[in-house]
């Protein structure tokens, strides 16, 4: 019988320890299955911080590297420098990436560092007990905004895709998930390319994607899904926010498709009654 289905020599044989329901399985699967079709396990360097991804190092079968809390991409930083033949990634949070380290990221991606950054925005600070992060919705319960987030007094969600799309050293930024059988093979082949990319010495690659988080957001596996359908993706529409190698009518199609669903988020933003 013909084997369909195994798991990716890229992946260790270790049983994962997230919580029921967390995607990053499913993320850490389409990070080894492009590091096997692309055939670079045996000259890849992964760098995870603290959060949920402190644990990272343990299913990936390629070197691994932890740094301290948002410096991830300042440490692949000198190791592409120093060893340029290796692929280097990173495996970041929303609360490591875009709050202790964003000033980081938004060098790395001004110079136009020769990385690839895995993002990974569930809304909230998963590891250290649900506190609101830079990227939890408009009126979002978390442990330290128990009424919801207050825009007024918190500020607005950071668009980290949007932001670093209007940075001449990035290369490639897009956005996707892994909700849906559709949108996992989207989420794939983006960091696919964003791989390649970086084997064609290209630059800055930015893959971020909407994950979800059911302990903290209180919610079942099934309801999280939903959640993350209804209330993230409006606010966060997915697409390609910028690819300077791509061909000037896609990126345009990719622009106006954005720019709608940009519109149809501030349309319906998370209402209080509705955000967790």
């Amino acid at each position: 019988m013909a084997i369909v289905f195994s798991r990716p020599k890229s992946l260790a044989e270790v049983p994962f320890s997230y919580c029921p329901g967390c995607t990053h399985g499913i993320i850490h699967r389409l990070i080894t299955e492009c590091m096997d079709e692309l055939d670079i396990e045996g000259r890849t360097v992964g760098i995870c911080p603290v959060g949920c991804a402190v644990t990272s190092y343990d299913y990936f079968a390629c070197d691994m590297v932890q740094s301290a809390h948002g410096r991830a991409q300042a440490v692949a930083t000198g190791i592409k420098r120093a060893r340029p033949e290796n692929i280097v990634f990173t495996y970041q949070g929303d609360g490591d990436l875009a709050a202790i380290g964003m000033a980081e990221t938004v060098h790395a991606a001004t110079r136009g560092e020769n990385i690839t950054v895995i993002f990974v925005n569930n809304a909230i600070y998963g590891m250290t007990g649900g506190q609101m992060a830079p990227t939890s919705l408009p009126g979002q319960v978390t442990q330290t905004s128990p009424y919801g987030r207050d825009t007024a007094t918190a500020g607005h969600p950071i668009r980290v895709c949007e932001l670093l799309s209007t940075l001449d050293g990035v290369a490639l930024a897009q956005r996707v998930t892994v909700e849906s059988l559709r949108n996992v093979n989207i989420a794939k082949q983006a960091i696919k390319k964003a791989f390649t990319y970086q084997i064609e010495d290209k630059g800055y690659s930015i893959i971020e994607v909407l994950s979800t988080c059911p302990t903290n957001w209180g919610l079942s596996t099934e309801k999280s899904l939903v959640w993350l359908r209804e209330n993230m993706i409006p606010y966060y529409p997915l697409g390609v926010y910028k690819d300077k190698y791509a061909d000037a009518q896609d990126v345009q199609g990719a622009q106006d498709k954005q720019g709608k669903g940009q519109d149809e988020g501030l349309d319906s933003r998370t209402k209080e009654e509705g955000a967790v």
